[in-house]
């Protein structure tokens, strides 16, 4: 059973009616554009944030622009959803916010080690406790 909660957000009961957050694609873009610039971590505690550029029409591109080097990687919205489609289905299948043991557990994703960064500091996935303490770190 699905049900609209707020704006962007939905959560489905399962079946011993515990409800946990899936949030809408928008919902999930407006999540990234506000946090871009902010520092995350990957699974091996490498630091990294991201910038979002903005189009000719004023608007923001789909595209992150990860800052971990010297170069910047682009990552592409296509990428980010992917991985999302993947943790919907664990988030259903699980009926809670799912354990995600490694970045390739959501897929074969191009720049899957900063997508499960990003998500993890969302809340839409946990980690195990050994990868937790690297990415929660302070350096």
């Amino acid at each position: 059973m699905m049900q609209e909660h707020q704006s962007n957000t939905f959560f489905i009961e399962n079946k011993i009616f515990n409800q946990c957050p899936i949030y809408s694609e928008d919902a999930l873009w407006n999540m990234i554009i506000k946090s871009k610039g902010r520092p995350f971590k990957t699974c091996s505690g490498l630091p990294f944030s991201y910038d979002i550029k903005i189009g000719r029409d004023g608007s923001y591109t789909k595209e992150l622009w990860i800052d971990r080097r010297k170069d910047s990687k682009s990552l592409a919205w296509g990428s980010i959803r992917r991985a999302y489609e993947k943790v919907v289905e664990l988030t259903i299948e699980k009926g809670s916010t799912p354990v995600v043991e490694r970045p390739k557990a959501l897929g074969d994703i191009r720049g899957i080690s900063y997508i499960y960064g990003i998500f993890f500091c969302f809340g839409i996935i946990e980690v195990p406790g050994d990868i937790k303490n690297k990415m929660q770190q302070i350096d």
